[in-house]
């Protein structure tokens, strides 16, 4: 019998195994029963906290394989560690060293209401106000979002030591922008803050925003939703133009190196041999043509005008977020050859640059170009003070 309960005591799991769903809460089991009564419920809170903030995903089985590959292999203090810096990157006020605070919780478990549920919060339905926040001059930066549960006179409903997942989603023009998730404990939940410095510039229709809250009770989802929010312009996210931190000539990734003569120097008599084809034209010639095609939004005869790989491929030159897709259009003020030599030149630009959005950002921009073929082309980029 002995020999038997110390083989039963060996085969207790203290790590997560997530192979299947069976293994995943026998181990859980398994590492609960090895703690204290107070421990225990900590448990159950930081692996609810992961599940429903700790990982991307949707309905509650697919949350539950994500987190059994967020949590596969960890123990019980990695587990609680892990939960604490989810809490305080969500602004949870959560803490694996604090009292219990959520009420029972079970990954597991279903959500019918219990005798002395917390969770089973008796409201008619949901308000929502807003503030604009931040504003330091140039109009506010932020929004303040605050859910409430109310009563059937819209009175707040009073409530505490709850769990009640909380989500926020910022919606334009019918595309949604983002999703956030919270904790509401008591109806004093401080609600959301959103940075209009997260929300792309070209993602919003009118500068205009739509949000919907939910709040998940034990019998109820509560959910409202507010249209056409007014959001700063000027405060959006805007993507910079793509640049580099070098004029150096890039060599041509397409070059065909002799190993035999790494170094490139001829070694043919110079009687028979073929001269690479040399520019005989001004190579700010080019800069000009690739700006102004920039500015008409013909972005395949600019790219066709560059041989830079830190651009990357067409789609990432052209993307209407994070490249030159998202320019309006370019005023050239002025562009002056700085060097040149018969396989690479220099050219500076001075230039303003109008985005989408009708914000316009003063450029000095140092173009590196090579000799490809006969023909001047841009093989790097550089914005200056």
């Amino acid at each position: 019998m002995l020999f038997s309960l110390l083989l039963f005591t060996s085969c207790k799991k203290d790590h997560v195994d997530a192979t299947t769903t069976q293994t995943l809460q026998s181990s859980i089991n398994d590492m609960a029963s090895s703690l204290t009564t107070i421990k225990q419920i900590k448990f159950n809170e930081a692996l609810y906290i992961l599940k429903t903030f700790g990982v991307e995903a949707e309905g509650d089985v697919n949350e539950l394989k994500a987190l059994g590959q967020l949590i596969n292999g960890k123990k019980v203090p990695e587990i609680l560690s892990m939960a604490d810096q989810v809490a305080q990157k969500n602004g949870i006020e959560w803490a694996s060293t604090a009292p219990p605070s959520l009420g029972e919780m079970n990954i597991f478990g279903d959500e019918t209401a219990k005798e002395s549920d917390p969770n089973d919060v008796r409201a008619t339905s949901l308000n929502i106000a807003t503030q604009l926040s931040g504003d330091t001059g140039n109009g506010p930066t932020a929004m303040q979002i605050i859910p409430r549960l109310v009563d059937n006179a819209g009175n707040p409903v009073s409530f505490n030591g709850a769990a009640l997942e909380t989500t926020l989603e910022v919606f334009s023009n019918g595309v949604k922008l983002s999703t956030a998730k919270n904790l509401m404990q008591d109806n004093n939940f401080k609600g959301f803050h959103l940075r209009f410095s997260s929300l792309l510039a070209s993602k919003i229709m009118d500068n205009k925003i739509d949000i919907t809250v939910s709040v998940k009770t034990t019998a109820k989802t509560f959910k409202m939703s507010k249209i056409g929010l007014d959001v700063n312009p000027s405060a959006l996210k805007v993507p910079e133009v793509p640049k580099t931190d070098s004029t150096l000539i890039v060599q041509d990734p397409n070059a065909v190196i002799d190993p035999n003569n790494p170094t490139g120097t001829s070694t043919t008599d110079p009687n028979t041999s073929t001269q690479p084809k040399q520019p005989t034209t001004d190579p700010k010639n080019t800069v000009s043509k690739f700006l102004n095609n920039v500015s008409s939004q013909n972005l395949k005869a600019a790219f066709d005008a560059s041989s830079n790989p830190t651009w990357g491929s067409y789609e990432s030159f052209s993307n209407p977020t994070s490249g030159f897709g998202a320019v309006k259009n370019v005023s050239v003020k002025n562009i002056t050859t700085n060097a040149t030599n018969p396989t690479a030149a220099s050219v500076n630009a001075t230039y303003d640059v109008t985005d989408k959005n009708g914000r316009t950002t003063s450029l000095k921009a140092t173009f590196g170009l090579k000799s490809v073929n006969g023909e001047w082309k841009i093989s790097s980029y550089k914005i200056n003070p």
